[in-house]
């Protein structure tokens, strides 16, 4: 049952990955930029975000508080000085990195044993969850921004409007393969 739900939190934070990455795939870094509302973020500023709580989180996640003293959180919120597309994703590939290495790592028997994540105990399956949620929702802010920007130029991450007929389950984890 362990490597069983191993597996799964390894597929879901994969799954989570690729819906970002679809829609990072669709933008410019002027768009990346783009700030919706004026105590909104940008999908940059969510990108440093996720790098810092990534790194932070899964840096050592078997044997050191989840919230390292070299995070600087607050300033995760600030616009930040990237001067390409490339430097942008880069960062979103390093911490996408750090996640899959320290899940890679892990063995079924760790699952069950005790990390902390500002001073407060979790089971790795905890903080693994607490982390999908955590990235789900803000990949889901990513999406969304990245729609709005895009408008009718937007090429949909699923099943789009009206295809449900077309759609088949495919693969081990039910993954969409559209008929035709």
């Amino acid at each position: 049952m362990e490597t069983h739900l191993l597996d799964s939190i390894r597929h879901v934070f994969r799954s989570i990955k690729a819906a970002g990455d679809g829609a990072l795939a669709q933008l410019s870094l002027e768009e990346m930029h783009r700030l919706p509302a004026p105590e909104s973020n940008s999908i940059a500023v969510i990108i440093r975000h996720l790098n810092g709580n990534m790194i932070s989180r899964w840096t050592d996640f078997l044997t050191t508080d989840g919230e390292k003293p070299t995070r600087n959180r607050d300033a995760e919120f600030e616009a930040p000085s990237v001067t390409s597309r490339e430097e942008l994703l880069a960062s979103w590939e390093e911490g996408w990195r750090s996640v899959f290495a320290t899940l890679d790592s892990l063995r079924p028997e760790d699952l069950t044993a005790t990390i902390t994540i500002r001073g407060q105990a979790h089971s790795v399956v905890e903080a693994c969850h607490r982390q999908m949620y955590h990235y789900g929702y803000h990949i889901g802010q990513i999406v969304q921004l990245a729609k709005m920007i895009k408008g009718s130029g937007w090429r949909t991450l699923s099943i789009a409007r009206g295809a449900s007929k077309d759609y088949v389950p495919s693969g081990k984890h039910g993954e969409a393969k559209m008929r035709g």
